[in-house]
């Protein structure tokens, strides 16, 4: 009897293992009836639709959890279900090379609403040096605009005119949900322009480019191992500069990122006899932080404190 007990339990967890999996798999298929459907690309993009959306949006993020965006490319199944929804939100600023095509791919008769959130911000482009010759701009655009809370700021706002716009009828309760986050954002771009305003050190370590929008925000400086696509590979002659850099400068701490390996900054940090920290970009959660009910204020508060060990 307890022989035959265990093996029903076995069956049935595996039952429950093979159904959830196939719901996890058409998740981006589904739709909510009487509700606004929302795609979006990746995870900041996620966050301010579901902040804005509450109630009266279903939205659907394409990137699942621990994904480098940088590193993801569509399928059939995405383009599927950004055709069933009534908006898609995407970054732009060259962060989803895929959008192109991915958008023709719709065809000239859909009726989605595709938005670029980062509308309205000025861009970072082209390359640029400091006097010290290190390289802290790579060629082309930087897509990175959500991490600084000032970008994201106006990503809220073409968020929420998108969501007016296709559902006027729930514009009351888009406008008072986008109110309250507006500020909670403003509040969090002011906490981070008065507490990094006090240091002398104005130079971080970077194992990505991916922190000019919040360099440029709050008067820092950004040194970075590899360029604006974490999977650039720097020369060994970048290296030994960034190390030089770090030994002159007395930079204590080099950055490192959750999403992307962190093997190259911790091997200069150890030749650089300095330790590593973790700066994370919000390009998207891990498994863990999902389930720890992380979202882009904590991770954000969690780069300030990171931040001010660094520049002590």
């Amino acid at each position: 009897m307890i022989k035959i007990s265990k093996l029903l339990l076995i069956t049935l967890s595996s039952i429950a293992l093979v159904f959830s999996a196939g719901c996890g798999k058409n998740e981006k298929n589904r739709q909510a009836e009487g509700k606004l459907n929302v795609v979006t690309s990746f995870y900041p993009l996620y966050f301010l639709a579901k902040e804005i959306g509450g109630d009266n949006a279903f939205v659907v993020n394409l990137i699942a959890a621990g994904v480098e965006p940088h590193e993801w490319t569509p399928k059939s199944s995405d383009l599927t279900a950004v055709s069933k929804a009534r908006v898609f939100l995407y970054n732009g600023a060259g962060l989803e090379g895929w959008v192109d095509d991915f958008l023709h791919g719709l065809g000239s008769d859909s009726q989605v609403m595709t938005i670029e959130a980062s509308q309205g911000i000025e861009l970072i482009h082209g390359n640029e040096e400091d006097g010290e010759g290190v390289q802290h701009s790579d060629s082309g655009v930087d897509p990175h605009t959500w991490v600084s809370p000032r970008s994201a700021i106006v990503m809220a706002a073409n968020v929420v005119e998108a969501f007016v716009s296709a559902d006027p009828v729930n514009k009351a309760n888009y406008e008072a949900r986008y109110a309250e986050l507006n500020e909670r954002l403003i509040q969090l771009d002011a906490k981070y322009a008065q507490e990094l305003a006090v240091y002398e050190k104005r130079d971080i370590v970077v194992s990505h480019q991916a922190f000019g929008y919040l360099c440029r925000d709050y008067g820092l400086n950004q040194i970075a191992i590899m360029g604006l696509s974490p999977e650039a590979e720097p020369r060994a002659q970048d290296l030994l500069e960034i190390s030089r850099f770090v030994k002159e400068h007395e930079i204590p701490y080099i950055f490192f990122e959750e999403l992307v390996s962190e093997q190259l900054a911790r091997t200069l940090a150890d030749e650089a006899n300095v330790d590593t920290l973790v700066l994370n970009p919000l390009e998207g959660l891990t498994p863990e932080q999902e389930q720890a009910g992380e979202d882009y204020f904590s991770l954000s508060e969690r780069n300030l404190e990171n931040l001010h060990k660094a520049l002590r």
